[in-house]
C-alpha cells in the first residue's frame, strides 16, 4: 500500500489549511496566496487541492469555520470564570490574549481577512464576530447585567466590545510574541477600553419609545 493510500480521509485537507496558515504566519497575506504555493508548502500535488476546495476563497471560508471553533473555546473558557464578576473583563481579556498568542496564525488570518480583498472571507469573519457579540449579549442577560438597557442597546454595546477587541488584535499582532512588556501594556489598555465601554453603558438611558 502506498503512502497516499494509507493517508487518512481529510489529512490532505488539513495539510492544505495548515500550509496556508503557516504562510500567513511567515508574513504572507492570505489574499496573495496561490494554489500552487499552498500545495507546495503542504507537500502535495496541485491537483489534490481541488478534491477539497473549489478555490482559495473556499479554503479561506473553511479556515473561518476553524477560527469560529477557536473563538467558541475562548468564550467557553471565559464563561468558566464568571464566578468573580468584578474580574470578568480583566480575565476575559487575559484569555483573549492567551488564545491570540497560542493561535497567532489564525488571528493573523482574521486580521487580514477583515480588510482583505475576498468578500466571502471578509463576510465569513464578520459573521463570526456577530455571533460572538450575540453570545456575549446572551451571557450578560443570563448574568442579569445591564438590565436597564434595551435589547437593541445591549446588542450595540456588545458589538462595540467585539469591535474594540478586534482592533486591539492588530496591536497585539504587531509586537513580538516574546515582548512581555508590550503584550502586558496591550492587555491593560484593552481592559481599560472595555471598562470604559461598560461604564458608559451603565449610565446609558435607553429610549423607551
Amino acid at each position: 500500500m502506498t503512502e497516499r493510500q494509507r493517508r487518512k480521509p481529510g489529512e490532505t485537507r488539513e495539510k492544505l489549511m495548515n500550509a496556508a496558515l503557516a504562510l500567513v504566519g511567515k508574513g504572507r497575506h492570505f489574499a496573495s496566496l496561490g494554489i500552487r504555493e499552498v500545495t507546495r508548502q503542504a507537500g502535495v500535488v496541485p491537483t489534490s487541492f481541488y478534491r477539497h476546495f473549489r478555490n482559495m476563497d473556499d479554503l479561506g471560508l473553511q479556515l473561518v469555520d476553524e477560527l469560529g471553533l477557536v473563538l467558541r473555546r475562548m468564550m467557553r473558557e471565559a464563561r468558566a470564570n464568571v464566578l468573580q464578576s468584578d474580574k470578568l473583563i480583566e480575565e476575559s481579556v487575559g484569555i483573549f490574549v492567551a488564545h491570540a498568542q497560542a493561535n497567532r496564525s489564525f488571528f493573523l488570518f482574521m486580521a487580514q481577512g477583515l480588510a482583505g480583498e475576498s468578500r466571502a472571507v471578509q463576510e465569513g469573519i464578520r459573521s463570526e464576530m456577530r455571533f460572538f457579540a450575540s453570545e456575549l449579549a446572551n451571557d450578560l442577560r443570563r448574568l442579569r447585567l445591564m438590565e436597564h438597557l434595551s435589547d437593541t442597546d445591549l446588542d450595540l454595546t456588545c458589538d462595540l466590545v467585539v469591535r474594540t477587541v478586534a482592533f486591539s488584535l492588530t496591536d497585539l499582532l504587531s509586537v513580538s510574541q516574546d515582548d512581555d512588556y508590550q503584550i502586558g501594556q496591550i492587555r491593560k489598555r484593552t481592559t481599560r477600553f472595555l471598562q470604559m465601554i461598560f461604564l458608559g453603558a451603565g449610565h446609558w438611558q435607553s429610549d423607551s419609545a
